[in-house]
C-alpha cells in the first residue's frame, strides 16, 4: 500500500536492512493492561503480543529525519506447519478457509455468507457454512465479471433485504443486482460513472489502487475513498485524489467529504451513528518512526493534511513554507498508531459473542512495514471505545499476533477483516491466502 519509490535503492539497502530482519523473538515490553506510552509504545514486531497496549500522542512526534534507504521488505515465506497464532485469554483462533489469490476484503452478508474479494483474481467469491462448524463447506465464484482490482464491497440498500451488491474497482464503481442468499451474482454489472477525476468516467487509476466503499445508515449517502498516486507530490497528477468523496447511491452527486488523506484504505460506519471512520496509511521516507499512521473519525469537511503537514501542523520537510493558510486546520486524528504500520482495513465490533467491553470497538489489521529497518505491524489491534462518551481512548491493543515466526520470517500479512454473524471475527492475510477465525469461549 506504501509508496515504494524507494526501492529503486535496492541492493545497499536491503543487504542494510537484513542485518535487523532475523532478530529472536523476546517478551512482549508489557504485561497485558499496561498502556506503553512516549518511547516505550514505539518498538517493533518482537514486543508484539495480545494484550500490549500503546498510546502515542502529538508529543511523541520525533523530528523529520530520512529512511528513504531503509528498505525491509517481508520476502513473504511460505505458513510453517507449526505457525502459532496468539490471541489473548479466553480467545482461540483456528485456520477458516485456504487456497485463496489475494483475498484483500471480507464482508458478511445478512444470511451470515462471508463474501471474499480476491482483489488481484478479479473475482469475489462467497462462503458459506451450512454445518454450522466453524469452517466453510460451500465456495462458489459470486462473479469475475466486470471487475478490475476491486477491493471495497457493500450491500445496499443497509439492513436485512439488500437488492446490489456494490463493488469499489480500482477505476470505478459498479454495482450486481442481489438477494440474500445468491451465490452468483443474478445479473451484469451496472456502471455506476462514480467519477473519482476530472473529466473522467472512471476513478483515476495509478499509485495507490484500494478503494473502499460504504453506505450510510440511512442508504441515502454512499462515502469511496481513493489514496493518492504519489507518496509526497502536490502536482496536478495528484487532483481529486486523497480523498473521501460522497455520492448519492445512483453515483451522482459527488462532492469532496474530507481531504489531505494519503490513503484510507479502510472506511466504516461506527453503529448507531452517522460517523465515518478510516484506517489511513501515511507517507514514507521522512523517518522511521515518523510520521504515524492513524485510526480515526472522519470530520466532514475536513482536512488531514496530506501533503503539506502532517498529524496536525507539522509541515513536511519536502513542502516547507508551502500553504501556511492550511496550518492551523489541519485535524490531529484521534488514535495514531506506529508509523509504517500499514494500517488497511477495520471494522466495529456487533456482535454478542466477545465480552461485553469489546461491542463497539474497532478491530484493524495491520499489513506490515516494508520501510523501516525493524519491521512493525503483521497483527490484528484492538481500539477500545470509552462506551460513556462514546470516543476513541486514543490507545490500541495487540489482539492476534504470530504472522512472524521467531527466525524473523514473514509468513501472514493481515488485510480482510468483518464480524461474521455468529459474533466470531474473520480476518484474512494475503502472504499464504489463507482466512483465520477468532472465538471466544470464555
Amino acid at each position: 500500500m506504501k509508496d515504494r519509490r524507494g526501492i529503486l535503492f535496492s541492493c545497499c539497502a536491503i543487504f542494510i536492512a537484513a542485518a535487523f530482519s532475523f532478530e529472536a523473538h523476546v517478551d512482549a515490553a508489557a504485561e497485558s493492561g499496561t498502556v506503553l506510552t512516549g518511547k516505550a509504545a514505539i518498538g517493533d514486531w518482537t514486543k508484539d503480543a495480545p494484550g500490549v497496549r500503546r498510546k502515542i500522542t502529538i508529543q511523541d512526534l520525533p523530528s523529520p529525519s530520512s529512511n528513504v534507504l531503509a528498505i525491509n521488505l517481508p520476502r513473504v515465506a511460505r505458513r510453517p506447519p507449526d505457525a502459532h497464532l496468539r490471541v489473548p485469554p479466553g480467545f482461540k483462533i483456528d485456520l477458516y478457509a485456504d487456497g485463496f489469490r489475494d483475498p484483500r476484503f471480507l464482508l458478511a452478508a445478512p444470511n451470515g455468507d462471508i463474501f471474499v474479494v480476491e482483489s488481484r483474481a478479479n473475482q469475489i467469491r462467497v462462503l458459506r457454512d451450512t454445518k454450522k462448524s466453524g469452517r466453510p463447506d460451500t465456495n462458489e465464484i459470486f462473479t469475475e465479471h466486470g471487475l478490475n482490482r476491486p477491493f471495497g464491497i457493500a450491500f445496499y440498500p443497509p439492513g436485512d433485504e439488500p437488492q446490489f451488491l456494490y463493488v469499489a474497482n480500482t477505476d470505478g464503481v459498479i454495482r450486481f443486482p442481489y438477494r440474500t442468499g445468491d451465490l452468483k451474482a443474478r445479473g451484469p454489472a451496472e456502471d455506476l460513472g462514480a467519477h473519482l477525476s476530472r473529466g473522467a468516467a472512471r476513478l483515476r487509476s495509478g499509485g495507490h489502487w484500494t478503494r473502499d466503499i460504504v453506505f450510510s445508515p440511512d442508504g441515502k449517502k454512499m462515502y469511496v475513498s481513493i489514496g493518492s498516486r504519489s507518496n509526497d507530490s502536490d502536482s496536478a497528477a495528484e487532483a481529486d485524489r486523497a480523498r473521501i468523496f460522497e455520492f448519492n447511491p445512483d453515483g451522482t452527486g459527488q462532492k469532496v467529504y474530507a481531504w489531505g488523506i494519503r490513503n484510507a484504505v479502510g472506511i466504516a460506519l461506527r453503529p448507531g451513528t452517522n460517523e465515518l471512520w478510516m484506517s489511513t496509511n501515511e507517507r514514507d521516507e521522512i523517518g522511521e518512526d515518523l510520521p504515524p499512521d492513524y485510526i480515526s473519525s472522519v470530520r466532514p469537511g475536513g482536512f488531514y493534511g496530506w501533503p503539506w503537514f502532517y498529524i496536525g501542523n507539522h509541515p513536511d520537510p519536502r513542502h516547507k513554507g508551502k500553504h501556511p493558510e492550511l496550518a492551523d486546520k489541519v485535524i490531529v486524528p484521534d488514535v495514531l498508531v506506529q508509523a509504517h504500520s500499514a494500517t488497511l482495513n477495520l471494522c466495529f465490533y456487533t456482535g454478542d459473542q466477545f465480552p461485553s467491553e469489546y461491542k463497539g470497538d474497532i478491530f484493524a489489521t495491520f499489513h506490515g512495514s516494508w520501510n523501516r529497518m525493524k519491521r512493525t505491524g503483521y497483527k490484528v489491534v484492538r481500539v477500545p471505545f470509552d462506551h460513556s462518551t462514546g470516543k476513541a481512548r486514543g490507545e490500541y491493543e495487540d489482539f492476534v499476533t504470530g504472522f512472524v515466526t521467531s527466525e524473523g520470517k514473514v509468513w501472514g500479512r493481515p488485510v480482510g477483516i468483518t464480524a461474521a454473524k455468529d459474533g466470531s471475527l474473520l480476518i484474512s492475510e494475503d502472504g499464504n491466502g489463507t482466512i483465520w477465525r477468532v472465538s471466544y469461549g470464555g
